[in-house]
C-alpha cells in the first residue's frame, strides 16, 4: 500500500534519518582501538570545519582525519549506493528478495574489478569502469535467465541470481590464483568487505558526485516505479514508458553496485535489508523509499564498520561479516514468508 506523501513528511523523515546518520558518525569517530573523548572530538571536528585542520595534534589528526573520517565517508557512500541499488532492483523485478548480492550483481562487479587489477593495475579509473561493466552484464544475464513465458518468474530469477553468483565466485577464485601472496591476502580481505582507502580508485569528491548522479537518475523514475508495482502491462496502460524506466534503473543501479564494489568489495545483504526495513517503516512510495534507503544504508554500513573494527580491536573483522550475520537470517525470513 502506498501512503499519501507530502513534502513536509518527506522532509521530516529525511531530516530524522540525516540526524541519526550524523549521530552514528560521531559515535563511530569516537570509538576504536584508541578511544577519543567527546571533548577532544568536538574540538578537533570544529577545527576541521573552520579550516584549521593543520592545528590538530599529530596523534588526533592521524586517528580522526586520516584514518576514521575517510573510512566513515566511504562507508556512507557504499551504504547509500547498495541500498538504492537494492530498492531499484526490487521495484523493477517486483521481488523483495532482489538485491545486488543475492542476484550476483556484486559478484559480477567484483569480477570486473579483479580483472582490471590483473590487466591494468596502474590505471585508476579502470577498476570502477570494469566493476560497472561486470555489474551491468550480470544483471542483464540474470534478467533474461529469470524470464519464463515472457514474464519474470520469482523462483527462476532467484535461482538464476544464486547460480550466477556461484559461477562468478568460482571465476574470481581462479583469477586469484594468478596473484602473488601479498596481493592475494589483500584482495581476499577486500572481497569480504574492506573500507580502508588504500584501494579506493577515486577521491571521495568524485565518488560522491557519481553517487548523487546515479541516485538522482533513479529518483526521477520514482513515480513510474510506484505504477510498475502493479505489473508492466498495467503500467504501460497508465502511460509509463517501461523500456525507459528499465534502462535508467538498471544502468544506474549497476553503476551504484560497481561503485560500491570498487570501493569496498562485495558487501552482502545491505541492499536487501535496508529497503525492506524502510518500506516497513515509511511505506512503499519510492519517492520516500529511495532517499530513506540511501540514508538508512549509510547508517547501516557505518554501524557495521564500527562493530567490525571495535569488537575484537585491535584486530579488524571484514565489514561483510557484520552485514552477513544480520542479512542471512533476514533473507531466510523473507524467503519463507514469500514462498513458504
Amino acid at each position: 500500500m502506498i501512503r499519501p506523501l507530502t513534502a513536509k513528511r518527506l522532509a521530516s523523515v529525511s531530516g530524522l534519518l540525516a540526524a541519526l546518520l550524523v549521530l552514528v558518525i560521531l559515535v563511530s569517530l569516537k570509538l576504536g582501538a584508541v578511544p577519543v573523548s567527546m571533548v577532544d572530538l568536538a574540538t578537533n571536528l570544529g577545527r576541521i570545519v573552520i579550516g584549521q585542520a593543520d592545528h590538530l595534534p599529530s596523534e588526533q589528526s592521524l586517528i580522526i582525519r586520516e584514518i576514521r573520517l575517510p573510512r566513515i565517508l566511504l562507508g556512507v557512500i557504499v551504504g547509500a549506493a547498495l541500498s538504492v541499488a537494492g530498492a531499484g532492483f526490487q521495484a523493477l523485478l517486483r521481488n523483495p528478495l532482489a538485491d545486488p548480492y543475492v542476484l550476483g550483481v556484486s559478484s559480477g562487479a567484483a569480477l570486473g574489478a579483479i580483472i582490471s587489477l590483473v590487466a591494468a593495475p596502474r590505471v585508476p579509473v579502470a577498476m570502477p569502469i570494469a566493476a560497472f561493466a561486470g555489474a551491468l552484464a550480470t544483471i542483464t544475464a540474470v534478467y533474461f535467465l529469470g524470464r519464463r513465458g515472457g514474464e519474470l518468474d520469482s523462483h527462476t530469477l532467484l535461482l538464476a541470481g544464486i547460480i550466477s553468483a556461484s559461477f562468478l565466485s568460482a571465476v574470481i577464485m581462479f583469477l586469484m590464483t594468478t596473484l602473488s601472496g601479498g596481493e592475494l591476502r589483500g584482495i581476499a580481505f577486500w572481497l569480504m568487505g574492506d573500507l580502508t582507502s588504500t584501494r579506493t580508485p577515486l577521491d571521495a569528491g568524485w565518488l560522491f558526485l557519481l553517487l548523487v548522479l546515479a541516485v538522482g537518475a533513479i529518483y526521477t523514475t520514482a513515480a513510474d516505479l510506484n505504477l510498475l508495482l502493479t505489473g508492466e502491462q498495467e503500467a504501460m496502460h497508465l502511460g509509463v514508458d517501461v523500456s525507459r524506466v528499465k534502462l535508467v534503473v538498471y544502468v544506474s543501479a549497476s553503476l551504484l553496485t560497481g561503485l560500491a564494489v570498487s570501493i569496498s568489495g562485495a558487501i552482502g545483504y545491505v541492499g536487501l535489508i535496508v529497503p525492506h526495513v524502510m518500506r516497513l517503516l515509511f511505506g512503499s512510495d519510492h519517492r520516500m523509499l529511495i532517499p530513506a534507503s540511501a540514508l538508512g544504508g549509510a547508517i547501516a554500513i557505518v554501524i557495521a564498520d564500527t562493530l567490525a573494527r571495535t569488537l575484537v580491536a585491535p584486530t579488524e573483522l571484514p565489514v561483510g561479516a557484520m552485514t552477513a550475520m544480520a542479512g542471512a537470517p533476514m533473507f531466510i525470513y523473507l524467503l519463507r514468508r514469500r514462498f513458504g
